[in-house]
């Protein structure tokens, strides 16, 4: 009986340890199972975050486009804008460029006719359609360049050719002018074709 005592204490120390070592072992696979998920998850964690810093990388890069189309399109709408109020500020400069040579053609008209009388219809004619060209120009914001005994500008004038200066304050400055010069809202249409005193 003792002996049987004895073997059953055994068996049941047996038993005991067997269990301890199944629930160790099953302890063991569970905290496998749960190390295998968390690697999963951090796997899947690690993808995620990968995928999202390459979609948070290729939103910037689509706003830095957005951003760069936006100002470039501005850009173009302003030099678009700037370019048809030239075109409107200059529209009929060829033709006003072409008109200058009749009005040269009257003021030499106009000039030759000194000797007639005042009253001459031949001479007052010439007078009045010269005037409305005058008036026409001016209209169109076309002015005359002032030349006469004004410092020579290379902006302004064209030497034609230099002579000496009847005094000293015309040194430098116009003497005659060949041809008048004319500007179209400030932009120089033709020169002014001048002789100057040295």
């Amino acid at each position: 009986m003792a002996e049987e005592k004895i073997s059953n204490e055994t068996t049941s120390e047996e038993v005991k340890d067997t269990n301890q070592e199944t629930a160790d072992n099953g302890a063991q696979k569970e905290h496998a199972a749960e190390e295998k998920s968390d690697k999963k998850k951090k796997g899947k964690k690690d993808k995620h975050e990968v995928e999202m810093e390459e979609l948070t990388a290729k939103l910037d890069e689509m706003k830095d486009r957005h951003l760069r189309l936006q100002a470039e399109f501005d850009n173009f709408r302003k030099r678009t804008l700037k370019e048809k109020a030239d075109l409107i500020k200059s529209g009929g400069e060829t033709v006003l460029v072409n008109i200058l040579p009749v009005i040269d053609d009257f003021e030499r008209a106009l000039d030759s006719m000194k000797e007639v009388a005042d009253e001459d219809a031949g001479k007052q004619g010439t007078l009045l359609i010269y005037n409305k060209f005058k008036d026409f120009l001016k209209q169109n914001n076309v002015k005359e360049i002032e030349a006469q005994n004004e410092v020579f500008d290379v902006d302004l004038h064209e030497a034609i050719t230099k002579i000496p200066a009847p005094s000293k304050e015309l040194k430098g400055k116009v003497v005659d002018v060949i041809q008048k010069g004319y500007c179209l809202n400030e932009k120089v249409i033709r020169f002014a074709k001048v002789v100057i005193g040295e």
